[in-house]
């Protein structure tokens, strides 16, 4: 691969305009919703192999998402490019201002091996809704689909206009040494440091949405429920979403219990033996099954904890009596490991992870609404769910992204079309008749008067 020629082939390609017309716009999304029809098939299947997804779950947590972004966008196209007018002071009339979203040119979408599928096109659909070319790097660690986007993508979308790349470490780096107009990273903290150091010597923008430690307080409401909904948005994919539960803060009363009912949803989801179930993933490696295993001594295990290497199988676990200060509370842990630890209210939960670095998403059970009131007003993460998991990333208005360690930068909805856009500012005045006159030196008391009663 010639990242620099790559680069200038996309260059001179959005120089001709092409990509701007809001025709070719909703062509490219209109192709890439037949993709997702079309050979649905062979993109779960991908998910399969890669991950051990259920071709259920790689529909809905994958295919369904991206889907729903681009048919968002369609719909709302034509109101995202339309230009806003701005007011004008009266000191500077006659005149008019107005804002308009220009794309910002080349851009370079980095995916991640999770979710491998939605989180390399749902970012295409808002670098394609506002016009830009792009060039995608799908992870190496998920090759299936690396493989089938490769194959599919050019098959659907403009060839010239969006290219897939793939390769390891050493691709990315040919790529992030090259000036794109933006770049896109989803993935981990320590390589999301690389990028945005890469990026910074030619002053390229990013967006960063990286993960950390995502926090579920239960404080109240059906425990039961609480318990089915953390274990869905836990579990899903083995555990390895970036706004999983990372681990859960609940009252010494409600923790025993809390802890039961997690075994009990599991159970009900995958059976008494998860791995004999279709609808439960793996790992993704074995570096990071071996990473995973070793953190299983930070607490006791009350239910789960079976695993298997040659299988990158891990059972959904859940553990108890974990020490903050353990290995298992010290980074994000993205695998099927769930622990609980006791807090004694609300208060003391708030202050627990406002003493950590901001997560990526942060949830609160309880039927209170000055619960919620509290918990929205106090915490600082990416964003919040109240008594759900994981499915607020299923509204395509809502914006996602990250704060401080979480990430930089945000998507979906008409937030992924601002993403790659430029809100160019325009202010127009006619010359028939010069009313600056007064702004212009020299500077007498008349004037001096005048300015400061318009001003």
């Amino acid at each position: 691969m010639n990242a620099a020629g790559l680069l200038a082939d996309q260059r001179r390609y959005f120089g001709t305009g092409v990509t701007r017309a809001a025709g070719w716009r909703r062509e490219q999304l209109r192709a890439l919703l037949r993709l997702l029809a079309e050979r649905e098939d062979e993109l779960t299947g991908a998910l399969e192999e890669d991950l051990g997804k259920s071709r259920t779950e790689g529909f809905l947590s994958e295919v369904v998402v991206v889907r729903a972004e681009a048919r968002y966008a369609l719909r709302h196209l034509d109101r995202w490019m339309a230009p806003e007018r701005i007011p004008v002071p009266g000191g500077l009339q006659p005149g008019r201002a107005w804002s308009q979203a220009r794309p910002l040119g080349v851009v370079l979408i980095i995916g991640p091996w999770n979710y491998p599928l939605n989180l390399v096109l749902a970012p295409l659909v808002g670098a394609l809704a506002a016009g830009n070319t792009a060039v995608l790097k799908p992870s190496e660690l998920s090759p299936a689909t690396s493989r089938v986007l490769a194959r599919l993508v050019p098959e659907y979308l403009d060839r010239e206009a969006v290219a897939v790349v793939q390769g390891g470490a050493e691709v990315s780096t040919d790529l992030l040494a090259q000036p794109f107009d933006h770049v896109f990273y989803t993935g981990g903290e320590r390589v999301g440091k690389i990028v945005m150091k890469a990026a910074a010597e030619h002053l390229t923008p990013v967006t960063l949405e990286l993960g950390g430690k995502s926090p579920a307080v239960v404080v109240g409401g059906d425990l039961r429920t609480a318990a089915r909904r953390i274990a869905h948005g836990k579990f899903l994919n083995a555990a390895q979403t970036c706004v999983a539960p990372d681990y859960v803060l609940t009252t010494p009363a409600a923790a025993p219990i809390l802890a039961d009912a997690l075994a009990t949803a599991v159970r009900d989801f995958y059976g008494s033996d998860p791995s004999t179930s279709g609808d439960y993933g793996r790992i993704i490696n074995e570096h990071h099954f071996d990473r995973l295993v070793g953190l299983l001594d930070g607490g006791t295990v009350v239910s789960g904890g079976r695993h298997e290497r040659t299988e990158r199988y891990i059972e959904p676990t859940v553990l108890r009596d974990v020490d903050p200060g353990s290995a298992l509370m010290q980074e994000e842990i993205f695998g099927p490991l769930l622990p609980i630890l006791e807090v004694g209210d609300l208060d003391e939960a708030i202050r627990f992870i406002g003493a950590r670095p901001h997560p990526l998403a942060a949830y609160l059970f309880s039927d209170r609404e000055e619960h919620l009131r509290e918990f929205t007003d106090r915490v600082q993460a990416g964003g919040l769910a109240h008594n759900a998991c994981t499915i607020q990333l299923a509204v395509p208005g809502l914006p996602f992204g990250g704060v401080g360690a979480s990430g930089t930068g945000s998507y979906h909805g008409r937030q992924s079309f601002l993403t790659f856009s430029h809100v160019q500012p325009v202010f127009s005045k006619p010359t028939r008749m010069d009313t600056l006159r007064l702004a212009y030196p020299p500077f007498g008391p008349v004037k001096r008067r005048l300015l400061r009663r318009l001003l």
